[in-house]
Formats: C-alpha cells, sequence, structure tokens
C-alpha cells in the first residue's frame, strides 16, 4: 500500500510570513511543500509590475526565500509546488535555475502554462484561466523537484502532487474530491491553525491545553498546516510539533467555508460535494477529513480579468463633538458646486459615527466623514477634488481636519470572472529539459447546477431565551470572490444546530446587515458540518482593487454578523 502523502503550505498569500518555508522545512517530515502566492488582487499587482517591466509579473519574495531555503529542500527530498509564477511562470522557472547555479545546487524546474488569455481579451490588464492539478501531475512524474505554475485553482496545489504520488488518472473523482477539500483547507495558511479564528479566547481551551514548550494554543504565531492525504482521497489535517496555534474541528470548519458557496465546489478536475464532508477530532491537531464525494466538473473554465478600471481619490472628515449631522451636511453642501461643476462617474459619501457623548478624549468624541470618487478621467478625482477639499479648512464646520491630504488620485482595478469551453484553454507541462507535455481534458463533465436543499433538523422545543450576540454561540468566517461576498456561519452541537438553521434565513441575515437589505441572497446549507453559507451577491461591487466599501474583502463580513443581538435559547448560552 502507498504511503500517505505529507504536504504541507508555507504561504496563504503574496506577503504571508517570510521564514515561513524555512520554518516547514525544518520542523518536520515532508514530502511536498506548496506556496499560495495568488489572489484576484495579487494577479492586479502582477500585471502592473510587468507594465513596467516585461520580464516581471511573478511573485519575487518567493525567490528570496527559496535562496534562502533551496539547499535545505534539496538536502530533505522535498518538492516545492507553487503558483509564485504569477502572469510568468516561465520567467520565474528560468530565475530559479539561475539561483540554483548560482548557488551549485542540482535541481529540475519544471513549469506550467496555457492559462494565460490575456491577448484574447483586450483591455485586460490579465486575463487567466483557472488550471486544475494535473499538469503538476506531469511535472512531479517526469521527475521535477520544484514546479512553478501561473493560474492554477488553489487547491491545485495539493491535487496535483497527490495524483502523482498515488497514480489517480481524471475520473477519479472521489479521490480528487477528497484532495480538493485538503488543498482548500490548506491553502490560506495560518487560518486553518486558528489564525482569524471567532473563538481564538477559547483556544487554549479548545487546543486541549498547553504543550509544547506553551506553543500549542498559542495563536500569537500559529504554525503552518500540513496534510496526511491518503489512496482513498481522506486526509488528516495537522502541524508540525512544537508550532504555534491548534488544529481542531473548529478550524478547519472555518477554513472549509471560506470563500466557498453551495454544496457543490467546483473546479477544473472535480466537482467536491461539501455537503459530504465528514470531520472529526483524531487526536491532539489532528482533524480528519473523511468521505467526500465528487461528481464530474463543469465543461467550462473560470477566467479571471483584471482590468484598470479608472481613477480613485479619497479624503476622510473629522467632525468632532456636537452636530455631527449636521456638520456633515455642511460638507457635502460646500462640495456640491464643485461636483455640479465636474462630475465624477462615481461619488460615495459615508458617515461612520464613532463618536460617543461626553467622551472623555477627543478621538472617542469624534465621527468620521468619508468621501470617495471614482471616474475614468484621473483630472476629476484629482487636483480639482483634492483642491477643493482643502480650501474649505478655514471655511468649513468648526474643528474642521482631515485624517490625510488627500492626492492626485490613483489607479484602481476591476475585477471580472467569466467562463470559457475547456477546448479553448491549452494546458501543458513544461519540463526542465523543455519538453512540453499536453495535459488532456476530463473525459466527462457536468453542467453545475444547485443541490436540492436538505431538511430541516427538528426545531427546539420553545424556552426561555436572553438577547443576545450571536457570535456567543457560533462561529463565522467570511471572503470574497469579485463583487460578492460569502459568510460561513457554524455551530459546534446539534442543539445550537437546530435552532441556527431555523432562525438565521437570508431574510434574517438582511435584518441584521441592512447593508445586504437590497441586495441578493442565497443561504446553502452544510448540515454535515453543521453550518450555513451565505453568498451576497455585489456588495462588493467590482471587487477588492476597487476598493468598494469600508471592507473590501469582507473580511469581518462575519464578525459583524456574529455582533449582532438575537433571542437565543438560555440553553445555548
Amino acid at each position: 500500500m502507498t504511503r500517505p502523502l505529507r504536504i504541507a503550505n508555507a504561504s496563504g498569500f503574496y506577503g504571508d510570513r517570510f521564514d515561513a518555508l524555512r520554518e516547514m522545512l525544518t520542523g518536520g517530515e515532508l514530502d511536498v511543500l506548496t506556496g499560495d502566492y495568488l489572489a484576484e488582487l495579487t494577479m492586479l499587482i502582477l500585471g502592473r509590475d510587468r507594465l513596467k517591466d516585461p520580464s516581471a509579473g511573478y511573485a519575487r519574495t518567493f525567490l528570496r526565500q527559496l535562496e534562502d531555503c533551496l539547499g535545505l529542500a534539496h538536502e530533505r527530498g522535498v518538492r516545492i509546488v507553487t503558483n509564485a509564477g504569477g502572469l510568468n511562470p516561465a520567467g520565474l522557472a528560468d530565475a530559479v535555475r539561475a539561483l540554483a547555479d548560482r548557488l551549485g545546487i542540482p535541481v529540475r524546474v519544471a513549469h506550467v502554462e496555457g492559462d494565460d488569455l490575456t491577448a484574447r481579451h483586450p483591455g485586460s490588464l490579465a486575463a487567466h484561466a483557472y488550471l486544475g492539478g494535473f499538469g503538476i501531475t506531469e511535472c512531479l512524474k517526469a521527475g521535477a523537484d520544484i514546479v512553478v505554475t501561473g493560474r492554477v485553482t488553489d487547491a491545485a496545489l495539493v491535487t496535483g502532487p497527490a495524483a502523482a504520488h498515488f497514480g489517480w488518472q481524471p475520473g477519479e473523482y472521489d479521490r480528487l474530491a477528497g484532495a480538493v477539500v485538503a488543498g482548500h483547507v490548506l491553502e490560506c495558511g495560518t487560518q486553518a491553525t486558528g489564525g482569524n479564528y471567532s473563538f481564538f479566547t477559547e483556544a487554549e481551551a479548545e487546543a486541549g491545553g498547553g504543550g509544547g514548550g506553551g506553543a500549542r494554543g498559542d495563536i500569537r504565531r500559529p504554525g503552518f498546516p500540513l496534510a496526511e492525504v491518503h489512496a482513498d482521497g481522506s486526509c488528516v489535517i495537522t502541524k508540525h510539533p512544537g508550532t504555534g496555534g491548534f488544529v481542531s474541528v473548529g478550524t478547519v470548519t472555518a477554513q472549509l467555508l471560506y470563500e466557498t458557496g453551495g454544496a457543490r465546489y467546483a473546479g477544473p478536475d472535480v466537482t467536491a460535494r461539501l455537503d459530504t464532508v465528514r470531520l472529526s477530532q483524531d487526536g491532539a491537531d489532528r482533524v480528519r477529513i473523511e468521505g467526500v464525494r465528487g461528481e464530474a466538473p463543469p465543461p467550462t473554465l473560470k477566467v479571471g480579468l483584471n482590468r484598470l478600471g479608472g481613477f480613485r481619490n479619497e479624503v476622510t472628515f473629522v467632525l468632532t463633538g456636537l452636530d455631527i449631522e449636521a456638520k456633515a451636511a455642511l460638507v457635502r453642501e460646500q462640495l456640491a458646486d464643485v461636483f455640479a461643476k465636474s462630475a465624477p462617474a462615481h461619488v460615495g459619501w459615508e458617515l461612520v459615527r464613532t463618536d460617543r457623548a461626553d467622551a472623555d478624549t477627543e478621538e472617542t468624541a469624534s465621527a468620521l466623514l468619508r468621501l470617495v470618487v471614482r471616474d475614468p478621467d484621473q483630472g476629476v478625482v484629482g487636483r480639482a477634488l483634492s483642491g477643493a477639499a482643502i480650501e474649505l479648512a478655514l471655511a468649513s464646520y468648526p474643528g474642521f481636519h482631515v485624517l490625510a491630504l488627500p492626492g492626485k488620485g490613483d489607479p484602481y482595478g476591476v475585477f471580472e470572472a467569466r467562463y470559457v469551453p475547456r477546448a479553448d484553454v491549452g494546458h501543458f507541462a513544461v519540463l526542465d529539459d523543455g519538453r512540453r507535455i499536453p495535459v488532456t481534458a476530463p473525459h466527462d463533465t457536468a453542467v453545475l447546477e444547485d443541490v436540492p436543499q436538505p431538511p430541516l433538523p427538528e426545531p427546539l422545543p420553545q424556552s426561555p431565551t436572553r438577547r443576545a450576540p450571536l457570535g456567543l454561540v457560533a462561529g463565522a468566517r467570511s471572503g470574497d470572490k469579485g463583487g460578492n461576498a460569502n459568510v460561513g456561519v457554524w455551530v459546534r452541537d446539534d442543539d445550537a444546530w437546530r435552532w441556527l438553521a431555523h432562525e438565521l434565513t437570508a431574510e434574517r441575515l438582511r435584518q441584521l446587515l441592512p447593508e445586504t437589505a437590497e441586495l441578493p441572497v442565497t443561504r446553502h446549507l452544510l448540515p454535515g458540518i453543521r453550518a450555513l453559507n451565505f453568498v451576497v451577491e455585489g456588495i462588493l461591487g467590482e471587487g477588492v482593487a476597487a476598493r468598494h466599501r469600508f471592507d473590501p474583502q469582507a473580511k469581518a463580513l462575519g464578525e459583524w454578523l456574529r455582533s449582532r443581538h438575537l433571542d437565543i435559547p438560555e440553553a445555548l448560552l
């Protein structure tokens, strides 16, 4: 029987902990170490880099990390798979070879390409299809020590090595789906080991106490996660001994819900059924994932388009003390003449009432009035607006000042998801010797459809309730997908699930989060993990790079929801 594959993550985003690569290589045994550097915003950043330098377009941080750790990985026989290639995987592969030659370390470097569709989408800064994991598989089967990709799905960094290790073929959907779930849990690094965790104040208790020199349960510096993937696609999520943070059913549930939607989680190689996931604690810092079923993937591939949307400027006025609403109205009236002469395409005002009555500090006596303008013309949002705002300094409300002087207007990006037939996208493994191996598409596909909603659990019997925050009984994790946000909410026992499933409907969520009141909200039930997943369409406008709202990636939308008060059965509190 083939032994399990020990595969870990050392980066959840471009800018993650620099020392993580070394920590994971020295912390325990591994077969494969992955690094996820790409996100919708990252592709825009790399696209702007490439405008300045055509040889750029990849995550340069990875090269600096590798300079410190390439010898260590070679000595330990750990293969490295990363999407740090971004828009230029061939360029990064060449840079890694040059680095290895300079260090005198014999490694074979391969890369995956075919995702770049920018030439077919005029006006886009970057247009890239999300490829699956079998290009990585071909590279590893050919003996690559390091595999560099461009835009693949985050989970492909795990499914590709797993397919190479176990000899899986396209069409082994249950096994591939299990690896997709493992990859999804690993992809954001320490979010699986206690980072950004709703119940962080209970970390030590949930981890089962300290140990390991006090590191276990200490969320100040969580260790990065790893998965022990088995031949049937099941896995155990864990971390290196002695590292911070903890792995529990709760931390894995939270990450499983992150940036997902319904029960069908579609990818290029397989559609994983999240409603079949079973989680169980398998010892300290060990969570077993099993039972995952897979289905044929969709007939199309997702393409992420990034383009420059125009220019953006912002100024925040500080309003202190009495008459906050009147002060805000005065500023808006004073700037109305400026907008009448040269109206930006978008003008947004937001009054944030951070002030308190009878405050004992000036800061807590102050509210913030935020003005954001956008337009294709930099001049419209630039100096003319900045000058008009600053000219009010001695001619507006008492106590006039701003948080920072507005500038000349900065470019902003727009993300759009499109879908293209698989036949329109090439997928190639480019080996160290230059050979290009085409990767065949899956034999079967299935149009993606929503799963019928499962039956609701039996409601709790009537009992006394208390007005209290939802977060006393439920955890949440939220995130972005283009202009949409998801909010995953879960509870930790069956009685809480019986209450939550009936109480937190889509309409109730709209009431609790008034910002969503006029937006389409879809609720998905995942009873196997006692969770609800809400998709809120359009709340992020044109995506994170457009910075449509205060929290442009909806990272804290779930925590806002947890802070809202409901009538909760006292037995659950």
